[in-house]
C-alpha cells in the first residue's frame, strides 16, 4: 500500500574553506569555553528530513533525520523556533510557524539522530548547526520534537506554474480575455468568439490582427479553458469595423490611432501555455511615428469548448473517438479540471511519475480531456497517490501532440518511480459565470453556511435558499464545487443556527436531485414549481465544505485470492445472528442444530485520498454491541452481495455497522484510529483497514443459492454517509462460479478499473444497488 509522501530536500555539500563553516568554528570555539562542547555535524548531501504526521497536513508532524540509510527523529531538548525554521526551510516551505515538544506527533522508531540541536538560523539545512552529535542522545522518543512550517511553498517547489515559468515580459501580460462582437456571441453566457484583449500592466489592449495565426489562437483558447480553435468568419467581421471606422460617432477610430490601444504584434508556436511564452512586441517599432496597426483591425478568435462546456443541444464538430478519450483521466482533485494523472494501458490504469513533468506534458492532458492549456504542473502527489502501476516516466510532450500516448516516455518501473513521484496537473476551465449564481451566509467561516442560490423567477434574476428535501452529500459536493471551495465534508438539513442574508430567505430551488459530476446546482434535477414540503426558515439547506477529502478503494485481488465456502455450526453465530449477517431463512432454523453455508473471504480497505476517513458521527451516537464487545461508529458501512447475471440478488451480506481503525500502515506512517478501549475511529491517509476472513459478517450467507454463474459485489460508503473525493472506485465486482460444493472468484476488479465510462452515473449505480435492472 501506498504511502503519504515523505518531503525530501537533499542539501549540497559546503567546501572546508566556506565563510559559514569558519564563522561556525570561531562560535564552536568561544562555546567550548563556557559548557560542554556542542558539535557542527560535517554537512553531508547524503542527509534528507521528512515530517511524519495528519496525511492531510504535508506542511506539519514529527521531523525525522535520514542518516547512514536509516530514519530517526530528533529530540526536543533546546528545540525552537530557529531550529524550526531551519528544518522547514530545508524541506522546501518557506518558514517554521511553530514547533511541538514530547512526541506531539507521535513517538517514532529507530536511533535518536539529534539532540540538543543548536542553529544560529542562516543555515541551509539541519545539519550545518551545532549538536551532541550523530546519535549522541540522553533523550526516550517520549521526547521527540514536531515542527509545523507555513504551508507557503518556496518558488517553484513542487509545482511549475505559468506564472513561475514567465519572464520580466511575462509578469506583465497578466490575462486574455474575449469581446464578443456578434449578438449571438453577447446572450450567451459562455463567451467563444470574439476580439482578443490582452490585460498588460493592469490595462486592457487589443491586438492588431496583422500576421496573426492560428497558433496564436491556439494559445489564446488555450488559457480561457478551450481545447482548440476554429477559423473565423474574417470577411464579416472586417465589414463591421469598416462601418464603426466610418461612423463618426464611434470613439474606436481615435482609440485604434493611439499606440496604448494595441498590443502590435505576436508570434506563437501554438505550444505555450501562455501568451507571455510567445514572443510578443508589446510597443511600436524604434523610430516609426506612424499609427501601430495600419489598415489592421483587432485580431478575432473562435474557440471550441470541450464536450462538457457545449450546450445540451449541441453536436460534437466531428465522431470523437473514444478509444482517444478514454485513455487518461484526472483523479482526487477537488476542482474542476485538476487531479492526479491517470492513464490506461493495456485494459489497467496506472500513474505518471513527476520525473520531466513539466507545464507543456500536463497542458496536452488538459486539451485531450477537453480543458484548455495547463496553468500547473504538480510533482510529489500533491494530488493524492495513486495504487497499481506507475505506466509512464519522463514524458516528454513537444506541444503538438493530440494524445499524451503520442509523446516520447519511459516506462515508469524504469527509474525507480514510487507513488510519492505520481504527477498532477491544473487546467484552465472556461469561466461560466456559476460561480456568482451561488454563495453562503451565516457560517463560521467561508467555508459553511446556508447554501443561497440566483435564478429567475418571472423574468427577474433573485437571491434565494435550496429546500432540504431531498438534500444530501451529491448536492452538496456540487454547491463546493460551484464556491471554489473544494469537497463537501457535510451535508446539513436543518441550518436553525445559521443566518441567510436578509432578503434571501424565501426557497427559490426544491427537490434536488444531482449526480455529483454537475458543475453547478442550477445544472441539477429539480422541481419546476418550487415545492417544500416544511417552507423557508430553520430547514433550509447548508454546506461545509474542505480543500481535502478520504478515498476508499477496495483491494479486489486480495478478495479474489482469499474467497472460500465455510459450512459453520449454528451454535457458533449467535452473534452474527443479531447483527443480521445471516439470510432470512436462518430464522426459522432449529437453533442451535444445523448450520449455514458461507462465502467467506478478506478484505482490505484502503484510504487513497488526501484526508483521513472519520465516521459522520461523534462518540456519543457510536453504538456498543455486546457480543462483539466493541463500539460501531457507522450504522452501514458495506455491502457483500451476489447477483444472478441480469443484477438479482440471490444473497446478501453487510457490515450493519462498522468498528474503523488502522490495521497496517506503511514505514514510517504512524497509526492513529484504534477501536480498542472506545478509542478514535478512522482511517488514516495511506494506511488501511483490514478485516480477515475468520471474522464475524465476513461472508455471504449463500445456503439458500443454488449452482450457477454469479456476480459477487462489495460496495464501500454504499449510502454515502461520509464525503469521499472518488465515489466511483467505491464499487468492486467479481464473476463467481458456484458448482454447489466448491467456489471460483475470477476477474475481480473496481468500478474505476477498466474504462472510465464504465463509470456509472448515480442513477445507474442505484439501480444496479438495488437490483432493478
Amino acid at each position: 500500500m501506498v504511502h503519504r509522501p515523505s518531503i525530501i530536500w537533499p542539501q549540497p555539500v559546503l567546501p572546508p574553506s566556506s565563510p559559514l563553516i569558519l564563522q561556525a568554528s570561531a562560535l564552536s570555539l568561544l562555546l567550548l569555553l563556557l559548557r560542554a562542547p556542542p558539535c557542527r555535524l560535517q554537512s553531508l548531501s547524503t542527509v534528507q528530513l521528512r515530517l511524519v504526521g495528519p496525511g492531510s497536513r504535508p506542511e506539519e508532524g514529527r521531523l525525522e533525520v535520514l542518516y547512514q540509510g536509516q530514519w530517526g527523529t530528533v529530540c526536543d531538548d533546546d528545540f525552537a523556533l530557529q531550529e524550526a525554521t531551519v528544518a522547514c526551510r530545508q524541506l522546501g516551505f518557506e518558514t517554521a510557524l511553530t514547533w511541538a515538544h514530547s512526541a506531539k506527533y507521535g513517538q517514532g522508531e529507530g536511533p535518536i539522530w539529534l539532540d540538543n540541536v543548536r542553529c544560529m538560523g542562516t543555515e541551509s539545512s539541519l545539519d550545518q548547526c551545532m549538536s551532541n552529535g550523530w546519535g549522541v542522545s540522553d533523550c526516550s522518543h517520549s521526547e521527540d520534537i514536531g515542527v509545523v512550517c507555513h504551508p507557503q511553498r518556496q518558488r517553484g517547489y513542487l509545482s511549475e506554474r505559468v506564472s513561475n515559468a514567465l519572464g520580466p515580459q511575462g509578469r506583465r501580460l497578466e490575462e486574455v480575455r474575449l469581446k464578443p462582437i456578434l449578438a449571438s456571441a453577447k446572450r450567451h453566457s459562455l463567451v467563444t468568439e470574439g476580439a482578443v484583449e490582452v490585460k498588460y500592466e493592469g490595462h486592457w489592449r487589443q491586438v492588431c490582427d496583422q500576421d496573426w495565426t492560428r497558433n496564436n489562437s491556439k494559445v489564446v483558447c488555450g488559457m480561457l479553458g478551450f481545447p482548440s480553435e476554429a477559423p473565423v468568419n474574417s470577411l464579416y467581421y472586417r465589414k463591421v469595423w469598416n462601418l464603426k471606422m466610418k461612423d463618426p460617432k464611434s470613439r474606436l477610430k481615435s482609440l485604434t490611432q493611439k499606440n496604448s490601444f494595441w498590443i502590435h504584434r505576436v508570434s506563437c508556436l501554438g505550444t505555450e501555455p501562455h501568451m507571455a511564452s510567445c514572443q510578443v512586441q508589446v510597443a511600436p517599432a524604434r523610430g516609426k511615428l506612424r499609427p501601430a496597426c495600419p489598415g489592421g483591425m483587432h485580431a478575432v478568435v473562435n474557440c471550441v469548448p470541450g464536450p462538457r462546456f457545449r450546450p445540451a443541444k449541441a453536436k460534437p464538430g466531428r465522431k470523437e473517438s473514444r478509444a482517444e478519450e478514454l485513455k487518461v483521466r484526472l483523479r482526487s482533485g477537488a476542482q474542476v479540471g485538476e487531479g492526479r494523472v491517470e492513464v490506461l494501458v493495456n485494459h489497467q490504469w496506472g500513474t505518471v511519475c513527476d520525473h520531466g513533468w513539466n507545464l507543456i506534458s500536463a497542458s496536452i492532458v488538459c486539451r485531450q480531456l477537453g480543458f484548455g492549456s495547463a496553468r500547473e504542473a504538480l510533482f510529489g502527489a500533491q494530488l493524492g497517490q495513486g495504487l497499481g502501476p506507475i505506466h509512464l516516466s519522463e514524458v516528454r510532450c513537444r506541444g503538438s501532440e493530440r494524445t499524451l500516448s503520442d509523446c516520447p516516455s519511459l516506462e515508469g518501473s524504469q527509474n525507480g518511480c514510487q507513488h510519492e513521484n505520481d504527477a498532477a496537473v491544473r487546467c484552465n476551465v472556461p469561466d461560466m459565470g456559476f460561480q456568482n449564481q451561488v454563495r453562503l451566509a451565516g457560517g463560521r467561516s467561508p467555508e459553511e453556511g446556508v447554501v443561497e442560490v440566483q435564478v429567475e423567477v418571472n423574468g427577474v434574476r433573485r437571491w434565494g435558499a435550496v429546500c432540504s428535501d431531498h438534500w444530501g452529500l451529491t448536492e452538496a459536493m456540487v454547491a463546493c464545487r460551484q464556491l471554489g471551495l473544494g469537497f463537501a465534508s457535510h451535508a446539513i438539513k436543518d441550518t436553525w443556527y445559521w443566518q441567510g442574508t436578509p432578503g434571501a430567505g424565501d426557497v427559490v430551488m426544491s427537490g434536488m436531485r444531482c449526480s455529483g459530476t454537475e458543475l453547478a446546482l442550477q445544472q441539477c434535477q429539480r422541481h419546476g414549481p418550487v415545492h417544500c414540503s416544511h417552507g423557508s426558515g430553520r430547514f433550509s439547506a447548508g454546506v461545509s465544505c474542505t480543500d481535502s477529502a478520504p478515498d476508499l478503494v477496495m483491494n479486489a485481488q486480495l478478495v479474489q485470492e482469499t474467497a472460500y465456502l465455510e459450512d459453520r455450526p449454528l451454535s457458533q453465530l449467535y452473534c452474527a445472528h443479531e447483527e443480521n449477517c445471516l439470510s432470512q431463512s436462518a430464522d426459522h432454523m432449529d437453533w442451535p442444530y444445523g448450520h449455514r453455508r458461507l462465502l467467506r473471504f478478506s478484505s482490505q480497505i484502503y484510504n487513497l485520498g488526501r484526508a483521513d476517513f472519520r465516521p459522520k458521527t461523534g462518540r456519543h451516537s457510536w453504538i456498543w454491541h455486546q457480543c462483539h464487545r466493541h463500539y460501531h461508529s457507522i450504522e452501514v458501512f458495506t455491502h457483500y452481495d451476489l447477483l444472478t447475471l441480469n443484477g438479482s440478488k440471490v444473497a446478501e451480506g453487510h457490515k450493519a455497522s462498522f468498528c474503523l481503525e488502522d490495521t497496517n500502515c506503511p514505514t514510517g506512517l504512524q497509526k492513529r484510529y484504534a477501536c480498542a478501549n472506545f478509542g478514535e475511529q478512522g482511517v488514516t491517509v495511506g494506511c488501511w483497514d483490514t478485516y480477515r476472513h475468520d471474522i464475524d459478517c465476513q461472508w455471504v450467507d449463500i445456503t439458500d443459492v443454488g449452482p450457477g454463474n454469479y456476480i459477487f459485489q462489495v460496495v464501500v460508503n454504499p449510502q454515502y454517509e461520509v464525503a469521499e473525493s472518488d465515489f466511483s472506485n467505491n464499487m468492486m465486482q467479481c464473476r463467481c462460479k458456484y458448482d454447489g460444493h466448491r467456489v471460483w472468484l475470477h476477474n475481480c476488479h473496481t468500478g474505476d478499473s477498466y474504462r472510465a465510462n464504465a463509470e456509472l452515473s448515480l442513477e445507474q449505480e442505484q439501480r444496479l444497488r438495488n437490483n432493478l435492472i
